[in-house]
């Protein structure tokens, strides 16, 4: 209607919109233009365009007993059921229409069983209650007249017809429509927007056919709502992205469970030293040969995971965020595919020291490592594919949705196996902050010597750096290629790193970069190295104009012969085949792990490994155990004033707390139903007698966390928690085979019941048998007598209050 308002579809009075609105409520309060959440200004425009509209509801019936039987309902939902949502509006009369049901159902089943019709044979009973009338013997005159139902099994019901009061912006009743009769009963004025009923067809016409000499606004708004269908079309792809987005981030495909990865440490060439044992993980620390340069060994942690050699890279993280923007970076990351990209396996998100990166393993160890290794020969064609490989995946990484690498240097160039170049260490920029601030003070400053100056000048740099830096860092990258003396290679050999980094970022007439007198490369080459490290940003070009140059000069080398090729495209194909067999195996193997994992959530792990492994596990039979119970104080009060929405929020959030509390204690969640939270301790692995004080204390942190919990859509109020516990023999088990849940039996499941529903909110309501265990080997624990109380079925009981616990307990 607002759209109708701003479309000055309203004011002319050209227009009149009818809403068919079920359920309405009274009409005494309904007034469906106003929104709490909206302005005033917004609310009143809303309001005149509602003087447009007509509103067809069911009628609700008016008489003195229905009435009467309105106000019984109320009374039985607030006494019963707590219920008060009804005090302000009359009972909808679908309440009345439920008891009108029954009593048609009644009616044709007596018919059915006159003539000899069985009881369970619904299509005679449904025969009788089609083109039939109902008459005042069977539906109460306080309901309706008749009820008649048509051959085709509808009913013919009465509508209200609606208008609102332009004074008090309130939808009254102005017509009645009698279904049975097929009548029309005014009771009221139709206020029309333009003073009378519009026109059956606009004075032009819908499509303004009827005054070709004018252009009025029909061209306009034929023009909007063809563009309205190609918007509502946009949208939809829209919609389905969006839904796709957010199945495929709650599939967290990247996430790495550090349980499934086996750490080996595997080496180019590399003899292996000693064997460390961290759990059911062993740890082989191993050194590249590859690697030795100057006496410094490098050392590559790799591991295994689904089977694959992967590499593996610590985060210096306590713990990794997982709110939105990280997981749309993940797996942005994780879709990531490029044959000059590392492939991006994963991330394991577990607690220090377990946070850490899984990429593709390439054997062949970093470019830099190849560079500084004198043993390994490179000619001008292997020069030139390597650069080749660079261009190509910065070029692919520019155009994707990271748009920059941001940390390129030849450490971040890996080599595979076939020679190919990769980068690597892109993206994921937040998780990689805490890398630049080593502790070495030399590694910080070699670390900065492939930065562009306009990044080391700026005080607050993006972490994700600049396309433009990246084209410098890359210059760079190709001086260490072909000089072959290391990064930012200058005659100068007193220079420090510190001193190289601080001349690049104060810049001067002559801007200061590698040493370049000796040139060793052609000179085609030597220019797009320094147009590339260009001072000006503006003038370096980007990886696309990069990509054509490096082309040129290479393709001589790129042509080769036909043998060559054959080769290299067989290559290709089978680690093509190779790959996509390894994904499937992955994905399968991703699934059962999820699909174990849930398992583990729903049954104790004991009990789900057995049945994962085809044994069958019987109940069994606990000598001791006690169980916690507890539940909300005036819950279904709470939740007839909330929202369904609302309650499932508010319950979420206060045991998703709860479950993160007994986490720290010996105990195991057996369900929740509603506002009840059931947990037991020394089941299904017992523990002697400390069932009693694992429940006790996880009561005492249960009952804490309660109250400092804030109810999210109600700050205000205070949720009341009542809480029950009592020890003694049960058995337990699994029950059935689809949706198993594994269940407790016994009185003593019986009896924590009892102590919690005759408990008192705030307080923790203890069995004396379960005092008696607490008193004799935890006197620790703060009881004070409550006194004899009368439990259903158990007779009267001594019970007692569990106040806390002195710091002396063990």
């Amino acid at each position: 209607m607002l759209a109708a308002y701003e479309l000055n579809m309203v004011a002319k009075g050209e227009y009149a919109f009818f809403n068919v609105e079920i359920f309405t409520g009274t009409s005494s309060n309904f007034k469906p233009w106003h929104n709490a959440s909206d302005t005033p200004e917004r609310n009143q425009q809303a309001k005149k365009a509602y003087e447009a509209v007509l509103m067809v509801t069911a009628r609700s019936p008016s008489s003195h007993r229905y009435r009467n039987f309105s106000s019984q309902v109320k009374k039985i939902a607030r006494e019963e059921f707590e219920y008060s949502a009804y005090e302000d509006e009359t009972v909808n009369p679908y309440v009345a229409g439920f008891f009108e049901g029954l009593l048609v159902y009644a009616a044709a089943l007596n018919t059915t069983l006159q003539q000899n019709g069985s009881i369970t044979d619904g299509r005679h009973i449904i025969s009788n209650m089609w083109n039939r009338t109902f008459g005042a013997d069977v539906v109460p005159p306080w309901f309706t007249s008749n009820i008649s139902i048509d051959e085709h099994g509808d009913r013919k019901a009465d509508y209200t017809l609606l208008d609102m009061n332009s004074l008090t912006g309130i939808f009254e009743p102005v017509a009645t429509y009698y279904g049975e009769s097929g009548s029309l009963e005014f009771t009221g004025n139709i206020t029309w927007p333009g003073g009378s009923p519009p026109r059956d067809r606009p004075k032009c016409g819908f499509d303004n056919s009827l005054c070709p000499e004018t252009t009025g606004p029909w061209s306009i708004v034929a023009g909007l709502l063809a563009l309205l269908v190609v918007v509502m079309a946009v949208g939809s792809v829209f919609i389905y992205r969006h839904y796709k987005l957010e199945a495929d981030l709650a599939s967290m495909t990247w996430r790495v469970s550090w349980e499934d990865v086996e750490i080996t440490d595997l080496t180019k060439r590399g003899k292996c030293g000693s064997k460390i044992s961290v759990g059911k993980i062993s740890i082989t620390t191993c050194a590249s040969v590859d690697s030795l340069v100057e006496n410094r060994q490098v050392f590559i942690r790799t591991g295994k995971y689904k089977g694959v050699t992967v590499a593996i890279k610590k985060l210096n993280k306590d713990r990794v965020e997982l709110d939105r923007p990280m997981l749309i970076q993940l797996k942005r990351m994780k879709d990531l595919q490029y044959e000059h990209l590392a492939r991006f396996i994963g991330v394991c998100v577990d607690p220090k020291p377990y946070c850490a990166f899984f990429t593709e393993y390439c054997p062949k160890g970093s470019l830099q490592d190849i560079l500084e290794n004198e043993d390994v020969q490179l000619d001008s064609m292997f020069k030139m594919s390597l650069m080749h490989d660079i261009v190509k995946g910065m070029a692919f990484l520019h155009s994707s949705e990271l748009r920059t690498h941001g940390n390129l240097k030849s450490s971040n160039c890996v080599v595979d196996s076939r020679f190919v170049l990769k980068l690597t260490d892109f993206g994921l920029h937040s998780l990689r902050e805490s890398e630049s601030q080593s502790p070495d003070y030399h590694v910080f400053w070699k670390s900065k010597l492939w930065t562009a100056p306009e990044i080391l000048r700026n005080p607050n740099p993006p972490a994700e750096g600049t396309q433009k830096a990246d084209v410098y860092s890359f210059a760079v990258i190709v001086h260490e290629i072909i000089y072959r003396m290391g990064a930012f290679y200058v005659k100068d050999e007193s220079l420090s790193a510190q001193q190289i980094v601080e001349n690049v970022k104060n810049g001067g007439v002559t801007p200061f970069r590698p040493s370049t007198e000796d040139e060793v490369a052609e000179e085609e080459v030597m220019q797009m190295m320094k147009k590339c490290w260009a001072e000006e940003c503006m003038e370096r070009p980007d990886f696309q104009q990069l990509k054509t140059i490096i082309r040129r000069l290479n393709k001589d080398n790129e042509s080769g012969n036909i043998l060559d090729n054959l080769l290299s495209r067989m290559e290709q194909y089978a680690n093509n085949l190779e790959a996509l067999v390894q994904e499937r195996t992955a994905d399968y193997l991703e699934e059962k792990r999820r699909c174990e994992e849930l398992l583990y959530q729903l049954l104790p792990k004991s009990v789900a490994s057995a049945l994962i492994q085809g044994q069958s596990k019987i109940a069994e039979t606990f000598d001791c155990v006690t169980i916690y119970f507890s539940d909300i104080v005036g819950f279904t009060a709470l939740s007839a004033q909330s929202t369904p929405m609302q309650v499932v929020h508010l319950l979420n959030d206060l045991y998703t707390r709860f479950d993160a509390i007994i986490e720290n204690f010996d105990v195991y969640k057996v369900e929740t139903i509603g506002d009840a939270y059931m947990v037991v301790s020394g089941l299904p692995v017992r523990n002697g007698t400390a069932h009693t004080r694992e429940i006790a204390r996880m009561s005492l942190a249960l009952l804490r966390e309660v109250e400092t919990f804030t109810i999210p859509h109600r700050p205000e109020d205070k949720l009341k928690l009542r809480i029950g516990m009592h020890t003694g023999p049960c058995v337990a088990g699994v029950v059935g085979l689809k949706m198993p849940r594994y269940c407790l039996f016994g009185d003593t499941v019986n009896t924590a019941s009892r102590m919690e529903s005759n408990g008192q909110p705030l307080k923790i309501h203890v069995s004396p048998f379960t005092q008696k265990l607490l008193a004799e080997h935890y006197p620790s624990f703060v009881l004070e007598l409550r006194g004899e109380v009368d439990m259903k079925g158990k007779g009267r009981m001594n019970t007692y209050w569990l106040l806390g616990e002195n710091d002396s307990g063990a």
